[in-house]
């Protein structure tokens, strides 16, 4: 009885809230607030509220073709590969209160493996459809992957330091009992929030994608439900991504501490969109005012600036916990 509950339970996580259901509804208004912001940052009117949806279902009706010189079982995978990395990690993230659904001690480096998945999805899925734009694309892709994933990693590693801990849970709890830490860790949030920009392959990392230089590049040779699988995936791990920034370096669901019952719940969900909305603003905002960087600059800009600042961010916290606890003076 109690395995079965267990099962029970973990399916409804998985698939109800905050997995799937939760995900792909709150994905789709992420995706038309960060492009209504962005065309109203231009001057233009931007979609209607169900455009997301409107443009995913679109798609799922189109013809979902094979490319002849694919290799057609990779190039069906990758996908749905990569869009059950993002759909695992939200397990670990608090999104109600300050315990996650699934955690355990080290759930942090789990999620950041996970949330790499959707890179080698689309390595996979391009390099093997056979389009030479989508190869350049893919090459791109694994180059700037080398660039961000130290200094992401390095920037939600600060927060653990600070909290001696690697479960995200008791980071968040940690970060809401002691809030004079999120003022502390704001370079570990930028340097965080940059690398999340490309990780997601957003302006100005998006030379990847670059339509205007290798026509949308990975995803040249891909239509119907394949690209609206691929399309989702970019959402909701941009979903998971500001979650993760949102508990890690702001308390995640609580700004201080936690409230019991129904009420906690209600108010930690509220806090939850609020904080991952308010950092989709961020990126957006970012996106909207700087220019796509070459390969090369995105490079430099991640080992030669955000890696320094990312280790210094750790070793600031590292003397501030030792300062605090009187063990230097």
């Amino acid at each position: 009885m109690s395995f079965g509950l267990d099962v029970a339970t973990g399916l409804f996580y998985l698939l109800v809230f905050p997995g799937f259901a939760f995900l792909f509804t709150y994905a789709l208004a992420v995706e038309y607030v960060d492009r209504k912001l962005y065309a109203r940052l231009q001057n233009r009117v931007g979609p209607r509220v169900i455009q997301p949806l409107a443009d995913f279902l679109k798609l799922l009706t189109k013809e979902s073709a094979v490319p002849a010189n694919a290799r057609e079982r990779i190039y069906r995978v990758a996908p749905i590969f990569g869009l059950a990395g993002v759909l695992t990690s939200i397990l670990y993230v608090p999104v109600w209160g300050e315990q996650a659904a699934m955690a355990f001690e080290g759930d942090l480096v789990v999620v950041l493996v996970l949330m790499s998945i959707p890179s080698f999805a689309l390595f996979f899925g391009g390099w093997y459809s056979g389009n030479v734009f989508s190869k350049i694309g893919t090459t791109r892709t694994m180059t700037q992957l080398f660039g961000y994933e130290i200094p992401f990693f390095l920037a939600c590693f600060a927060p653990a330091v600070a909290a001696e801990s690697m479960e995200i849970s008791t980071i968040t709890a940690f970060m809401g009992a002691n809030p004079e830490y999120m003022l502390l860790v704001l370079p570990g949030f930028a340097v965080g929030g940059l690398s999340l920009q490309a990780k997601l392959e957003r302006v100005p990392f998006d030379s990847p994608e670059a339509g205007t230089e290798i026509a949308t590049g990975t995803l040249a040779e891909y239509s119907g439900r394949k690209l609206a699988l691929f399309h989702l995936t970019k959402d909701i791990e941009l979903v998971v991504g500001t979650g993760l920034l949102s508990a890690l370096f702001f308390g995640g669901p609580y700004p201080f501490g936690s409230v019991e019952g129904t009420a906690g719940i209600a108010i930690g969900i509220v806090t939850f969109l609020v904080k991952t909305l308010a950092i989709v603003a961020v990126l957006t905002i970012l996106r909207a005012i700087v220019a796509r960087l070459r390969i090369e600059q995105v490079i430099e800009v991640f080992y030669r600036v955000l890696v320094p600042v990312a280790l210094a961010q750790i070793a600031f916290v590292l003397l501030y916990g030792l300062y605090t606890t009187g063990m230097i003076q």
